[in-house]
């Protein structure tokens, strides 16, 4: 598949939004309370891009994936880890969604690809994320990319219900 990553402009943020309602609903099914997967709102996920985008101070890079067509298949925020409220030296890796229609076709490992090399390239030393314990396939996703379980856990409320996060880290090539 022909893909070319670039950056989120304003008029991508309903496509992303799309993405990123569809990425939940698909990927969390049964690892969620499924009443919070049926109260997404794509509408208000689109708002909440065009505001943060509106709002950034440049810190926080998203990109999105388009195929040959020009179509949006996926999208990705990174920017600097946040431990609390203090910023470390290391990235983070905030999101990284697949339209459901095109998991297993190299959009995710584009976009991936793509954070890591911006990442390295600011000077960031590792890219840490968070993913739910017991998402297995974005845990193998991410092994097969060369991140490792790094023994932090926390737990992420969902309607009530915990659902636990483990994070993930890869050094960075300098």
């Amino acid at each position: 598949m022909s893909l070319r990553i670039r950056e989120m402009a304003l008029a991508d943020c309903d496509r992303v939004a799309e993405i990123r309602v569809g990425g939940w609903r698909s990927a969390y099914r049964g690892l969620i309370p499924q009443s919070c997967l049926d109260g997404l709102s794509v509408e208000a996920d689109a708002e909440r891009r065009r505001t943060h985008l509106a709002q950034s101070d440049g810190s926080v890079v998203n990109l999105v994936a388009e195929d040959a067509g020009g179509g949006l298949v996926g999208w990705a925020c990174h920017g600097p880890y946040r431990d609390g409220e203090v910023r470390t030296g290391d990235a983070e890796l905030y999101a990284l969604y697949v339209h459901p229609d095109q998991v297993g076709r190299g959009v995710g490992r584009a976009l991936l690809t793509e954070s890591v090399a911006r990442c390295s390239a600011a000077g960031h030393g590792r890219l840490l994320l968070w993913v739910l314990k017991e998402n297995d396939r974005a845990r193998r996703f991410y092994e097969r990319a060369g991140f490792r379980a790094d023994g932090a856990e926390e737990p992420f409320e969902v309607d009530g219900v915990a659902v636990p996060e483990v994070r993930y880290a890869r050094s960075l090539p300098r």
